[in-house]
């Protein structure tokens, strides 16, 4: 049967339940029909409709669809397209986490890779959200691994993880300039090492062309920064890309923020201090906002796999919007599509499950009110979100 007017306010009581239910909800079979889906793999299908059952993509088809069996959601021309994933957020389980956890979805992201903290609360907050005591996008945890103790307690720290059951290591800061020491490297180095044996990826935070590189050589799979320090050379990219090494955008770090933690029209760094003079490490009058954007391209011309990261903790759709943002300067609306959908997916391992609307997939996705390919300001008007073929978000 089809939704009537009364259907969000069915679905408001539904996800006001997770407040304190301690079950998540069962995933629905739905057709979404009446939509504008941009798939993510180029292809965009207008009108379409979207077929989910048991939590997964059934069919994307052009036009009208058989529906049979499947409860019917109306788009009204609405943009689908795949939930938003940030390869790199800081996020730790705490007191406001069922605030923190909802205004990710509402902005529309499903899939949350942890930038770093205590592993222990990333667990327990990814716990929380499976478990159905919170609502909240679905949560990839990472664990701390140091390089400034001896390579055997770096080793040790990695198995710990993985007995855990962490697959991810958190950022791992590689010293920028003059570039790290052989302490580091060597460091670095028993990390990876280990890291193999048990099945965990790392992450290294490495903001300038040297850091970069010698990440690179060490054999880093992930990097989660763009340089920062320094311009990024072409055939130092291709390097990146032929080894096969992700990398996120996180661009928006040296631009300055406006309106976000007071409305004053002052220029702000996104831990809401003054700009540029907080900027960490910085080299003055914001020149990183400038190396970021450039060597973002740089990468992505020379075939680096580009994802999306934001790098941030304050509020979910400013932090997008500043993300984006920063992004439109240097990529097309397509590219920025490609770069948040497939290419994002493919860092946190999960190709094969998200980032495009494809038969198989996961049902995370999203409704949104305008269409993207004209302007990166309709991907900030979510309607609807959709995680593992659950509506957890209806605001129409």
């Amino acid at each position: 049967m089809p939704y009537r007017r009364t259907a969000p306010l069915i679905f408001c009581f539904a996800i006001c339940l997770l407040g304190w239910t301690s079950a998540p909800l069962a995933a629905q079979n739905v057709a979404i029909v009446n939509a504008r889906i941009i798939t993510g793999n180029g292809t965009v299908i207008n009108p379409g409709t979207l077929s989910i059952r048991g939590g997964r993509i059934a069919s994307v088809s052009p036009g009208a669809a058989n529906t049979q069996g499947l409860q019917t959601l109306d788009a009204k021309g609405m943009t689908a397209i795949a939930g938003f994933i940030d390869g790199h957020r800081h996020i730790n389980t705490g007191p406001n986490e069922k605030v923190q956890m909802q205004q990710l979805l509402d902005a529309g992201y499903t899939t949350i890779l942890s930038g770093g903290g205590p592993a222990e609360g990333n667990l327990t907050l990814r716990d929380h959200i499976e478990k159905g005591v919170i609502n909240g996008p679905r949560i990839i945890p990472s664990g701390s691994v140091r390089l400034n103790g001896t390579p055997e307690q770096a080793r040790a720290e990695v198995r710990k993880m993985a007995e855990l059951g962490i697959k991810f290591t958190g950022e791992i800061a590689l010293t920028p300039r003059p570039g790290p020491s052989a302490k580091e490297l060597e460091t670095l180095k028993a990390i990876l090492d280990e890291a193999k044996k048990a099945g965990v990826l790392v992450q290294v935070h490495a903001v300038s062309p040297p850091a970069m590189m010698a990440a690179v050589d060490a054999g880093v799979p992930l990097l989660v920064h763009t340089p920062h320090f320094g311009w990024l050379s072409f055939e130092d990219a291709k390097k990146v890309a032929a080894a096969g090494i992700k990398q996120l955008s996180t661009i928006g770090f040296g631009v300055p923020v406006f309106g976000v933690f007071a409305d004053d029209n002052k220029p702000r760094f996104r831990d809401g201090k003054s700009w540029p003079e907080s900027i960490l490490d910085g080299e003055g009058r914001g020149q990183e906002a400038g190396y970021k954007a450039v060597n973002a391209r740089t990468s992505w011309d020379a075939g680096v796999i580009y994802g999306y990261g934001t790098d941030t903790n304050y509020e979910p759709k400013a932090g997008l919007e500043h993300e984006l943002k920063s992004l439109n300067l240097m990529f097309s609306m397509q590219d920025i599509i490609k770069l948040m959908g497939p290419n994002s997916a493919a860092y946190i391992q999960m190709s094969d499950q998200l980032g495009t609307l494809e038969p198989g997939k996961l049902a995370d996705l999203i409704l949104l009110d305008g269409n993207p390919l004209e302007g990166y300001w309709n991907l900030l008007n979510t309607k609807v979100v959709l995680k593992g073929g659950v509506i957890v978000v209806d605001k129409r």
